[in-house]
């Protein structure tokens, strides 16, 4: 399987990108972003484009892959309405349209959040606008679409959060997310877990389009 990325300098990202250079059945990784990475694999190759929202120049570079994973994404904190929908929806959507001209056989994972809001309607901001990246990514026509909501997420393999105030929610209540788990283990997922599932989301059959942790947990370990 030939497989895009996008968001490999975040925590979600590179807990992906690090699982499909390691997994047997991925060929080829690419990671597409306005950051180059400063990893190098055989299987790792990098596109580094600034313009999401306007990706003529590099369609063609596009071509042939699997699948997409969509774990690019910013904190609505301190953020206008505005500019979170630029990011989160604009973005998301100016890329998926291209991907599925150029790869309509193509599942695309999208990473959004537990207590997005699918009706659209909702007071939370953030939920409103991750809810609206839902709906629309749904009826682009891909082959597969697939909204990943974790809840709780385990940084492993040594990955941290490039946000300062999550940096620190993990360094001193990282052994709180654990104790939950133990209490409700379909609550809480990790970074290794969230890539395995979008590993193996292409292969199994789903009836479902959005995933919470527990649905995560479970596609990882298939």
């Amino acid at each position: 399987m030939k497989a895009i990325i996008l968001g490999a300098t975040g925590m979600i990202g590179k807990g992906v990108l690090l699982e499909c250079l390691d997994h047997p059945n991925i060929e080829t990784v690419l990671s597409l972003g306005r950051s180059s990475l400063e990893l190098k694999h055989p299987k790792l190759q990098q596109i580094k484009h600034a313009h999401l929202m306007d990706l003529r120049a590099i369609t063609l570079e596009l071509q042939g892959y699997d699948a997409c994973f969509f774990c690019l994404g910013i904190s609505a904190a301190g953020m206008s309405e505005a500019d979170y929908t630029k990011v989160t929806y604009d973005y998301t959507l100016s890329v998926a349209k291209t991907l599925v001209q150029m790869n309509p056989a193509m599942t695309f994972i999208y990473v959004s959040g537990q207590s997005t809001d699918s009706s659209e309607k909702g007071r939370m901001m953030w939920a409103r606008v991750k809810g609206k990246t839902e709906n629309d990514l749904m009826k682009l026509g891909f082959k597969k679409a697939i909204m990943f909501r974790p809840g709780g997420i385990i940084p492993l393999r040594g990955i941290q959060s490039r946000t300062k105030a999550y940096r620190f929610m993990y360094t001193y209540l990282t052994w709180l997310l654990k104790l939950i788990e133990k209490i409700s283990p379909n609550s809480i997922t990790d970074t290794t877990r969230i890539g395995l599932a979008m590993i193996n989301a292409p292969e199994y059959e789903t009836d479902r389009s959005i995933l919470d942790p527990g649905m995560i947990n479970a596609l990882a370990a298939r």
